[in-house]
Parts: C-alpha cells; sequence; structure tokens
C-alpha cells in the first residue's frame, strides 16, 4: 500500500474536514504540509492537526519540496489558478467543489491535465456512499426499468450574517449562488444517476439575500434517457432538507438528508408485485459507507495506486457544472438552453452570470426581523 504525501492550501473550516478525512484512512496519507495567507489560523491548523511544514503560498511549497497530491480548500475564487500552478509542477489535485468560476477555468484546468497524470479530482462527495454507488449501479443495470422522472432539491438556509465573508455571493469571486456553490453536490448526485442531461428551462432570483447573486433558482432538466426532473437550490428556506427522489417503471427511490447522508436515509418502494424483488436488490448492494470526504478520498488513492485519473474527473465534473452554466443562461435570457451549446464565444462560458442578471446589480440591504 502506497502512503501519499498531501499538501492542504487554505486552512479554513472546510479545511479541517478534509484533514479529519485524510486521517481516517489508515495511514494511506501523510498531510505533510498546509498553506495559507493567514499566518495566525496557518499556526492553529498547523497545531491541531500537527503539520510542520507551514507556508505562506504555493511558491514556498514547492521550493521546500512537493507533495504527490495538493488538496485545494481555498476559496473558488482562486481555484482554478491554484490548480493550474499545481499541475504545472507535475503534482495530483483534488479541489472543493466548485471547482472553476466558470466552464472555460474548468477547460483550461483539463488542458493541464494528462491520462498519465499529473491530474485534477473534484470533492463530489455523495457519488460515494454506498447507497448512490449503488443506486448509479442498479439504473445502469436497468434492474429498476426505466428511469421517469426526479426531484432534486437543495432547500438550505444562510443567515445574512454568513455573506459577511467578502468572497461571498459575488459573482467574481464565488462564481454564482446556490445553483454553484450548494446545491451542485445534490446535482452531481442525479446526474452521477441518471447520466447525460439534455436541455434545461430554468428561472432564478435574488429574493432576500444581500448577494448579488441569485438566493434561488428553479429548473427543469430533461435526460437522455427520457427522465425529467426538477429541481430547486435555495438558501432561503428555513426548514433545511436535501432531497432527491428517482422513479423508475418498477420502483421509486428517495434520499433524505443535509449535509451527508448514510444507508439509513434512503427509502425504496416497488411497485406491486415487485415490492420483494425491489428491497432485495436494493439491500444487496448496500454496504454501509456514508457519504464524505474519507469515502471519496479513499477511490481517489484507489485509482491513483492503479495508475489511473481519479474520480472525479474534469470531464465527470464538466457535466455538472454545464448544467449549472445552463440553468443560469435559460434563467437570464428566458429560453431553453442545451447541452453543448455553451461554447466559447457565448458570455456565459467565460462568466456563470453571462449577459448579466436581470436584477439590480446593487447588492440588497439585509432585511431586518420585526421586533
Amino acid at each position: 500500500m502506497q502512503t501519499f504525501d498531501v499538501a492542504i492550501v487554505g486552512t479554513g473550516g472546510i479545511a479541517a474536514y478534509h484533514a479529519q478525512s485524510l486521517g481516517d484512512l489508515d495511514g494511506r496519507v501523510r498531510i505533510v504540509a498546509a498553506v495559507d495567507i493567514d499566518e495566525d489560523r496557518l499556526k492553529d491548523f498547523g497545531a491541531r492537526f500537527g503539520v510542520r511544514r507551514l507556508h505562506r503560498d504555493l511558491t514556498e511549497l514547492f521550493a521546500a519540496g512537493p507533495p504527490d497530491i495538493v488538496d485545494l480548500c481555498t476559496p473558488p475564487g482562486v481555484h482554478a489558478q491554484q490548480a493550474i500552478t499545481c499541475l504545472d509542477h507535475g503534482v495530483t489535485v483534488i479541489c472543493e467543489k466548485p471547482p472553476a468560476l466558470s466552464l472555460a477555468e474548468l477547460d483550461r484546468i483539463a488542458a493541464r491535465t494528462e491520462a498519465s497524470g499529473p491530474h485534477f479530482a473534484t470533492v463530489f462527495q455523495h457519488r460515494f456512499g454506498s447507497g448512490g454507488l449503488a443506486l448509479a449501479a442498479l439504473r445502469r443495470e436497468g434492474a429498476f426499468g426505466a428511469p421517469t422522472t426526479a426531484i432534486c432539491e437543495t432547500l438550505w438556509y444562510r443567515p445574512d450574517e454568513y455573506f459577511a465573508v467578502p468572497w461571498r455571493g459575488r459573482w467574481e469571486t464565488e462564481g454564482g449562488g446556490p445553483t454553484l456553490g450548494h446545491g451542485i453536490h445534490q446535482m452531481d448526485l442525479m446526474l452521477a444517476i441518471l447520466g447525460p442531461w439534455r436541455e434545461v428551462v430554468a428561472v432564478a432570483a435574488r429574493q432576500a439575500k444581500p448577494t448579488a447573486t441569485e438566493d434561488l433558482s428553479c429548473a427543469i432538466v430533461t435526460f437522455d434517457c427520457g427522465a425529467v426532473a426538477t429541481v430547486v437550490n435555495s438558501l432561503v428556506s428555513p426548514r433545511q432538507t436535501s432531497y432527491l427522489r428517482f422513479d423508475f417503471t418498477e420502483a421509486t427511490v428517495e434520499l433524505a438528508h443535509l449535509y451527508g447522508y448514510s444507508d439509513a436515509d434512503w427509502t425504496i418502494t416497488g411497485i406491486p408485485g415487485h415490492e420483494e424483488r425491489v428491497r432485495a436488490l436494493w439491500t444487496s448492494r448496500l454496504t454501509g459507507v456514508p457519504s464524505g470526504h474519507t469515502a471519496q478520498f479513499a477511490h481517489v488513492l484507489d485509482a491513483l495506486e492503479a495508475g489511473e485519473p481519479p474520480p472525479v474527473t474534469p470531464a465527470d465534473a464538466r457535466l455538472t457544472m454545464e448544467l449549472v452554466a445552463a440553468i443560469y443562461a435559460s434563467a437570464f435570457t428566458g429560453r431553453p438552453v442545451r447541452r453543448g451549446e455553451i461554447v466559447p464565444g457565448s458570455p456565459f462560458y467565460e462568466r456563470m452570470e453571462g449577459t448579466g442578471a436581470p436584477w439590480p446589480t446593487a447588492v440588497p440591504m439585509p432585511r431586518m426581523a420585526p421586533a
């Protein structure tokens, strides 16, 4: 078993989840370095996780000796630049979602990768719980019949204070609102199960939050397999839930959770006469692995040990990122958008807001609750 040296770049809140998850991999990983421009935060992270090499930037990191993997836990606005720097040094990158601010940035990242490495993998950890893996396999096998319809809801809430962090809620630094930064997890799992999408019709709105981006989007998505899904991404929903439902001709499979799921969060219902067969098929595939960073990181290391590109590849992530771009394009132009339509030269290829959001550019003042 190979042991991989990993450097974590960015030591904010999500980096702690990554460090804990890497530490759960039975010695397959050594966190050998950390990087952050905030010296106090960097020192605290190093002390907490026993990381001795602490650097202020990537230049320092590579001068001191490159790791096997760089784990990017920085804000979205710097993902592309930092990923390209690492790839140009021949170092594989694992990157928190979203991998980039636009399709153009993701394509520039992909152009720096090679079949034999260095590689780039996006963190879409919901693909790797045993329930997600089981349903994706059963769908490919046609075990529950043809998919007909689906629901994909990310109904979350963020208080106004959440957007006090300077890079949040701004197109130029976060890339988008809940469509890109939050609901992308559920949408990615939906795509991992149903396969390529074909067309989207969408609306987006800034309902209540002090942001330049949307705080709500709703879409109808048609898939190559014939299924039609409704998708809602929200940061204005006080009762929070993440919900996916997949209807097949012989079964309904549902998942209700918030930020991560276990096998117990799935519900399966067979049509009359098929209940026992459907339930037996489902339970036979479950292995008790919850979704999360540990599950995905294990798959990444397995692939690297085998000399293969680790999941989720730039091509995999692009299908999800293109759906995000198409939701914005449809919402802001008022027309359906087909997969493959957003190409170089399209304003939505370079920036998610493309031609511009249909609301005032000024950020609204936070709404005050009544006394």
